[in-house]
């Protein structure tokens, strides 16, 4: 019962090529930058982990974070819903290059999707994007005199998050925002690794206050003093 590994290096040592990963986040919120960094690192010494599908609000800022997953060459296909944002350079650049391609999918789908994955709902169906070029060769049926688009579970070989408080056994808070995806990816992943803030004893937590429960989490690194995206940004920009 005892998830902790004792690195942030350990603990994405059986990331393999080809794999989906979901990564927690929206923008810096929520984004596991140390663990993100330490598969970079890996992928830098190794080639290995490569073929990437990776699953997130966005398609990373900058050069950190998954924008350095892209830089690397490391991501072969990204899933999300904003795929230009603050400075999306990397994945502009790669995109226009056709080095990695896009499944671009509306925020309310995309959350969606992934719940249902971790739910084991194969299938349901949104109005969301009927009639746009992102329904394009999917299912659509009428409901009740309006028109709905089948879209598709979303689940992972592996989850990356970032936690604010984990116990030994795996339970999770988040701080505020940074919650966002991350219960969701949890459930839909194979293997959810996260990176925590602060490492307690189990009952250290109030199991009111915990969001996502242990069974869903294989692994835990404690980061004191975790990175945020946006700060990194502004140390490159100054």
């Amino acid at each position: 019962m005892n998830k902790i590994s004792p690195s942030v290096e350990d603990a994405v040592a059986d990331i393999q090529d080809g794999m989906v990963v979901m990564i927690g986040g929206f923008g810096g919120a929520g984004a596991p930058i140390e663990l993100i960094h330490a598969l970079v690192e890996r992928y830098k010494k190794t080639g290995s982990p490569g073929r990437l599908t990776v699953v997130n609000n966005n398609a990373g800022n900058g050069d950190v974070g998954i924008a350095a997953m892209i830089y690397a060459g490391m991501v072969a296909r990204m899933v999300c819903s904003f795929p230009r944002s603050s400075d999306p350079r990397a994945f502009t650049e790669k995109y226009l290059a056709g080095e990695i391609e896009l499944e671009l999918v509306p925020q309310g789908t995309l959350a969606e999707r992934i719940r249902a994955g971790g739910a084991g709902i194969p299938a349901f169906y949104t109005p969301t994007s009927f009639g746009t070029l992102v329904a394009d060769g999917k299912p659509v049926a009428e409901f009740e005199g309006r028109k709905y688009v089948q879209e598709r579970w979303l689940k992972a070989d592996v989850a990356l998050l970032k936690a604010e408080l984990a116990d030994r056994k795996g339970n999770l808070t988040y701080h505020m925002a940074a919650r966002n995806f991350s219960p969701l990816m949890a459930t839909a992943a194979a293997t959810t690794i996260v990176q925590a803030s602060r490492v307690v004893e189990p009952g250290g937590i109030d199991p009111e206050h915990i969001v996502t429960p242990g069974i869903f989490v294989n692994r835990i690194v404690e980061v004191a003093s975790p990175k945020q995206e946006e700060a990194l940004l502004r140390e490159v920009t100054k």
